[in-house]
């Protein structure tokens, strides 16, 4: 049985740029190991973010794993408590809840300047301890991403959001929360949520961690609530195969915990461009000693991408080139691996927010038969033998199993 690997560039695709002289900044940064996987392979697009669901990472990601969303998609809170190993009982609703910035109005900053961790941390605890109580319930996670839990069968997720990180720049008063049915539970839920946010941002802006902050976390930002999760396991699914995820990030543990993956956590991965990309590498590799397949997920493209940082995405997008997907492939060098790289979705520069555009992806492996496009990129990508893939297609074919199984 070969095994396989998937690098997963968060966020990575992009669109022309002027500045660029037309390119992407895909096509701008130097990619020579990409470009070798879609040389030696074969290469198309994939729909990762289909229509009715969010343009967020846990529905891009489940996309590509191969799963069918309308079976079990639970929203983004309830996979980060998976995450967390925080017990869900089946009436809780978790939401994630992000700490970001509001100035005159405006949500500024989805990441409250990603937050230092510590600093996010005390926070949430002091969240806790101010506003927790037997219905509600505020968690910690990694810098602006945490979780706030709703306790009881009064409560509904049926609440419709608006993304932060596809907000910047908005007056708050356009983006509000509003009930998604017309149920008594879902009025209460917007009654207490609208309760919570004006509650916390009054006891946020005053907060000592907050003083003389240019992106102070001065307001709290719930979206993408759901309940307890029910996933089919990953090696059930997909014929015994075992899997292994490496990332830094709360949302893609949870899915593979959900799936039943085993997680491997890297000292040093910190989800931004400081993190620990060759500790990364060197897990995937051993990681594919004992395991059939591995998702390399790395995040910190897709946070460039919502700065609309152009030079740091390219450089994002080269440190992910040399330092994940080709030490890699170095180490592995002559044995039969299946590679394969793609984004989850698009963040491009130009509006700091995902998009529903099918993402450009490569493959080459002993399975694989080799067509005419000799680099990685969106615009080649269009042209490849593989067409646009979705569903379970592309994960079948990353582990030779047979369409239609």
């Amino acid at each position: 049985m070969s095994k396989s690997i998937i690098f997963l560039a968060d966020g990575m695709a992009d669109e022309p740029l002027a500045e660029l002289g037309g390119k992407t900044p895909l096509e701008a940064a130097n990619t020579p190991f990409m470009d070798s996987i879609a040389a030696q392979g074969a290469s198309g697009t994939f729909l990762s973010l289909p229509p009715g669901f969010p343009t967020s990472s846990d529905v891009a990601n489940m996309s590509v794993m191969g799963y069918d969303l309308a079976k079990c998609y639970p929203g983004r809170g309830p996979i980060e408590a998976v995450s967390q190993d925080i017990e869900m009982r089946e009436d809780d609703i978790a939401w994630r809840c992000n700490l970001v910035t509001v100035l005159d109005g405006v949500l500024t900053d989805y990441s409250a300047g990603h937050i230092d961790n510590k600093v996010s941390t005390e926070l949430m605890h002091s969240l806790q301890k101010k506003f927790g109580n037997e219905k509600i319930t505020f968690y910690p996670g990694v810098s602006y991403r945490n979780l706030m839990i709703f306790h009881g069968n009064e409560f509904s997720e049926k609440i419709d959001f608006f993304k932060p990180d596809s907000s910047q720049g908005q007056k708050v008063d356009e983006l509000r929360w509003s009930a998604a049915d017309n149920t008594k539970e879902a009025a209460y839920t917007l009654v207490l949520l609208n309760e919570i946010i004006k509650e916390a941002a009054a006891f946020l802006s005053t907060h000592p961690l907050n003083t003389g902050n240019s992106s102070p976390a001065n307001y709290i930002w719930p979206w993408s609530p759901g309940k307890k999760p029910h996933f089919e396991a990953f090696s059930d699914k997909y014929s015994g195969r075992t899997a292994a995820v490496i990332s830094a990030v709360d949302v893609i543990f949870g899915i593979a915990k959900c799936a039943g993956m085993e997680i491997v956590k890297v000292p040093g991965a910190t989800g931004f461009t400081d993190t620990n990309y060759e500790g990364k590498a060197l897990a995937a590799v051993k990681a594919l000693e004992t395991h059939d397949f591995v998702y390399l997920h790395v995040e910190a493209i897709d946070e460039c991408g919502h700065m609309g940082d152009l030079n740091l995405k390219i450089k994002a997008i080269e440190d992910f080139d040399s330092k994940i997907v080709g030490t890699v492939m170095k180490i592995l060098e002559g044995r039969e691996i299946t590679y394969a790289v793609l984004p989850d979705h698009p963040v491009p520069i130009k509006l700091r927010k995902h998009t529903r555009a099918p993402v450009p992806l490569s493959i080459c492996g002993p399975h694989i038969t080799q067509d005419n496009i000799m680099a990685y990129s969106e615009k080649l990508a269009v042209e490849g033998s593989l067409g646009l893939m979705r569903g379970d297609e592309l994960m079948k074919l990353v582990l030779n199993l047979k369409q239609g199984n």
